[in-house]
């Protein structure tokens, strides 16, 4: 039988409640340490993909990580409502330079001499 793996969103309500019309279950909060528990009980549930906002991601860095060392789910930091923290870009830019051995997306950018 086939399992359907589900996508959790993890942040604001502002940010994310738009995201429940497309069927993702929505989780908000409204500090660190709430987002830390609740990433910690969707990561172990049925998720295929949880997302997380830059704003509530920055504060619990270290759990995400230690998430991420297992295949499931894929856990994804995403720009949010607030100021750009650079967290979601830097971490696309990480995950592409790992995957192609080189920085293609950003590169030469603020660099004169290239």
């Amino acid at each position: 039988m086939y399992m359907r793996k589900k996508i959790a969103m993890i942040g604001d309500k502002d940010s994310i409640l738009g995201f429940k019309a497309l069927g993702v279950s929505i989780y908000p909060v409204v500090d660190a340490s709430e987002a830390a528990t609740v990433l910690r009980q969707a990561s172990s549930g049925d998720y295929a993909i949880i997302f997380i906002t830059e704003y509530f991601a920055q504060g619990i860095q270290d759990k995400i990580k230690e998430l991420q060392q297992v295949s499931l789910p894929a856990i994804t930091i995403i720009p949010d409502h607030r100021e750009d923290l650079g967290l979601a870009m830097d971490k696309l830019k990480k995950i592409m330079e790992k995957a192609v051995g080189v920085d293609i997306l950003f590169k030469g950018e603020g660099n004169e001499n290239e």
